[in-house]
């Protein structure tokens, strides 16, 4: 049987997910650059051939780490789905001669030389200005028109996304930014191989979306994602998933699979995103787009991934179009055949619909929750009334035990202040809008209430951190 190398790390699908799927396509031996969530310990020793957590002063040199234990297991692929941890693995890959995500991956992690590569291209973006110091921020703020975007390049989940509505706000974005990108480090949310990678921060316009020109149903948020992979170079989309309205700055709240777009419209979506994953230059991986949409048809790169999407994406895709992107991943880096869809699939194609919901402290309008409150999932399963036909489950891997104090949502955070991830399964996706807008609307009365001790801020260390959207 072939051998595997799994590099794991914070964020990306569920792990217990990815375990399963690829440990029954080949042997896997299991690098722990995270901790194991306790959800999925027991099961990793099981499914892998070997667990090893290298310890902190072994990751001074990571991409040497990861060759090493390549080596030594006698790796045939070597593979992550973390965004923190994608250069270090491209770049072992390069060094083992194994087909990974290639030599311009750093151009899908850094935001800046990501927009700097789409604008010679002459692809639709928001105007952008690369950040290392203040006086570039204020220098910057002094072109751009407010409000603007400031955001740190190599982050995730929005992490450090502060909006700057004018240029004497800029001083203090700059330091709250930084501090929080210190914190989610602490966390372990940060990049894992390129030192300078916390120095580095981007501010762009706004652009305004219009989700009313796009979906005809209303709830729908004014973004999407073109879920691909890239195989010997050649992009290959999978599917588009929609969004619910995020939660402000651009913090995610809900995916739902399919995104119900008209076919017509969703050809020029997967379009743009083929435009923007080629422009990267990428030769292996799975890829996530996000794009956003504004009146008059027109459309705007957010950001693109060499990694499939995280949170609950990848199982998400499964359940709705049967097709099991780890193994058939994992597959394609061991040479295999693999048959992959000829074009994106749709709503006509799906069986039924799932979707993924953040929960955070933060009601349907947008406005934070009045009290602070407990997460306890078999209260919400047993109060709130879904539809016929859904299914919710909680994600517990991604999720703080039942009887935690949901953190109070902290905008500069973004989805380090997440309580749970939840996933909802449903025969259309109508109907996981319309489930999880109930939800939403129901969490802050059903949940018991917190006591008078609680804290104000209570990191969810132990959950992942969805994709975060931006202007």
């Amino acid at each position: 049987m072939s051998t595997v190398l799994l590099v794991h790390a914070k964020g990306g699908p569920p792990l217990g997910h990815v375990l399963a799927r690829a440990a029954a396509r080949a042997d896997v031996h299991l690098l722990a650059l995270s901790e194991l969530p306790p959800a999925v310990a027991v099961s990793a020793s099981t499914l892998c051939a070997s667990v090893v957590r290298p310890a902190e002063a072994e990751r001074s040199d990571l991409v040497a780490l990861i060759i090493a234990r390549a080596q030594a297991v006698g790796a045939d692929a070597v593979l992550t789905f973390s965004e923190y941890a994608v250069v270090a693995v491209a770049e072992a890959c390069e060094a083992l001669g194994l087909p990974g995500a290639g030599e311009t991956v750093a151009l899908a992690r850094d935001k800046r030389r990501m927009r700097q590569t789409w604008h010679r291209r002459g692809l639709p973006q928001p105007a952008f200005h690369p950040v290392v110091t203040e006086t570039d921020l204020h220098e910057a703020a002094a072109v751009l028109p407010v409000p603007m975007l400031l955001k740190a390049a190599w982050s995730a989940g929005s992490t450090a996304h502060q909006i700057i509505t004018s240029p004497g706000e800029a001083d203090a974005a700059w330091r709250r930014s930084r501090e929080t990108m210190a914190e989610s480090a602490q966390l372990g949310f940060a990049e894992l191989h390129v030192a300078e990678a916390e120095a580095h921060y981007v501010v762009e316009e706004i652009v305004t979306g219009e989700a009313a020109q796009w979906f005809d149903d209303p709830g729908w948020g004014d973004y999407v994602s073109v879920e691909g992979v890239v195989t010997d170079g050649v992009f290959r989309p999978l599917c588009v998933s929609g969004r619910m309205p995020t939660v402000e700055p651009f913090t995610e709240r809900a995916s739902i699979t399919p995104a119900l777009l008209p076919a017509a419209l969703q050809d020029r979506v997967v379009a743009l995103a083929r435009d923007a994953v080629d422009a990267l230059g990428l030769r292996d991986c799975g890829t996530h787009t996000e794009i956003k949409l504004g009146a008059d048809g027109r459309m705007w790169l957010i950001e693109t991934a060499a990694r499939l999407g995280g949170a609950m994406t990848v199982p998400q895709i499964e359940e709705v179009f049967g097709l099991d992107l780890v193994g058939m991943f994992v597959d394609h880096l061991l040479g295999r055949p693999v048959d992959w869809p000829e074009r994106a699939l749709g709503p006509e194609q799906a069986r039924g619909a799932a979707g993924s919901l953040v929960v955070l402290a933060v009601d349907g309008r947008g406005e934070a929750w009045t009290d602070r409150r407990v997460w306890d999932f078999p209260v919400v399963r047993e109060a709130v009334a879904l539809s016929a036909g859904s299914t919710l489950t909680v994600v517990p891997e991604s999720s703080l035990p039942d009887g935690t104090d949901v953190p109070v949502y902290d905008p500069v955070g973004g989805a380090n202040t997440m309580a749970a991830l939840c996933l909802l399964s449903a025969p259309d996706a109508r109907t996981v809008l319309r489930d999880f807008t109930a939800l939403i609307d129901a969490l802050p009365t059903v949940l018991p209430p917190a006591g008078p001790a609680a804290a104000r801020t209570v990191p969810a260390s132990n959950a992942p951190q969805p994709e975060g959207a931006s202007a």
